[in-house]
């Protein structure tokens, strides 16, 4: 009888055996797991720390290697690309460094600005005109061309109305020399949702631009004011930049924010002609080697900016305020 009853606990001790070694086993598994993802992890980051180190200590190299096989002299380029806005690379503070930096270079017998852009702040393009006619004030030796290229409209062509002469290509889009300001209004859906907008504010009108109130006539206007205003600010920049080329008194549809082609642009004064960036170097300037001016952001401002400092930003333009735009 004894030995009956000992068979079993020694098969339930071998179970149990087996259990724990598979346990040990997966567990085992798990962490070695674990383990090679830290590795990998580990050496992800050693290799990205690796090549921002290399761009940052040959790229000042690869600068000195193309100054070195410059010419005597050359025609300066800087691109304007896209939204004209802070923290973007068509912000005034880059446009403005780039600009600096090729006036100030002996070697520059012209600068060429390239534009491909639908606009942007008006206080950025107002910047930038302004920053453009004080270098051309101070060294009127040196002419500034402005080329635009697919799109040089609003915020855009306010900054081209600096330059010496505006060159484009004959299907360019050119103009919209217009304000606008958009936005949504929620008030119905929240009706329909039965929310209620609780707001307090000191100051009557410290809330008008909520996009979950209703509008109110006065606040209207008093806004439709502000875009007038920077309206005739825009119009009075193009007119002392272009002076009696601009043939807006037989067009005044000019001032309208329609656009027009390269084409259509030239007889209405927008621009002087049409041509590309490498036309105007070659035969305009008499220099058609380009160096490029643009000032550009560092692998790690790039880097910095995609992992998304602006979320909140962002966040505020879709909920409902955009302040004015030159588009």
């Amino acid at each position: 009888m004894s030995d009956e009853w000992k068979a079993p606990e020694k098969a339930e001790s071998g179970d149990e055996k087996s259990w724990k070694l598979l346990e040990k086993t997966l567990l085992a598994g798990v962490q070695e797991q674990r383990r090679a993802r830290r590795w990998g992890i580990f050496f992800k980051l050693l290799t990205f720390t690796y090549l921002l180190l290399m761009l940052a200590l040959f790229s000042p190299l690869m600068d000195m290697e193309k100054s070195a096989t410059r010419g005597a002299n050359y025609t300066a380029l800087i691109e304007v690309r896209g939204v004209i806005a802070d923290k973007e690379p068509a912000s005034a503070d880059n446009i403005v460094s780039s600009l600096r930096a090729a006036f100030e270079d002996p070697k520059v017998k012209g600068v060429i600005l390239r534009i491909n852009s639908p606009g942007g702040s008006p206080v950025q393009s107002g910047y930038v005109y302004d920053e453009i006619r004080r270098l051309r004030g101070l060294h009127p030796e040196t002419k500034l061309y402005a080329v635009i290229s697919d799109l040089g409209a609003s915020g855009a062509y306010y900054i081209a109305s600096a330059a010496d002469q505006i060159y484009a290509d004959k299907a360019s889009l050119v103009g919209s020399i217009g304000v606008t300001a958009a936005g949504y209004g929620f008030v119905g859906t929240m009706e329909k949702l039965g929310v209620e907008r609780r707001t307090y504010t000191s100051g009557e009108h410290k809330s008008f631009l909520d996009p979950f109130q209703p509008q109110k006539a006065d606040e209207t206007q008093f806004w439709q004011g502000v875009l007038d205003t920077t309206h005739r600010q825009f119009i009075a920049s193009v007119k002392q930049g272009r002076g009696d080329r601009l043939k807006d008194k037989e067009h005044p549809e000019l001032f309208s924010g329609l656009v027009w082609s390269g084409e259509q642009a030239l007889p209405l004064g927008l621009i002087d002609g049409l041509g590309s960036a490498s036309l105007v170097a070659r035969d305009v300037i008499g220099e058609k080697e380009l160096v490029d001016f643009t000032v550009e952001e560092s692998p790690f401002d790039r880097f910095s900016k995609k992992l998304g400092a602006s979320v909140a930003e962002k966040l505020a333009l879709y909920m409902g305020f955009q302040g004015p735009t030159l588009r």
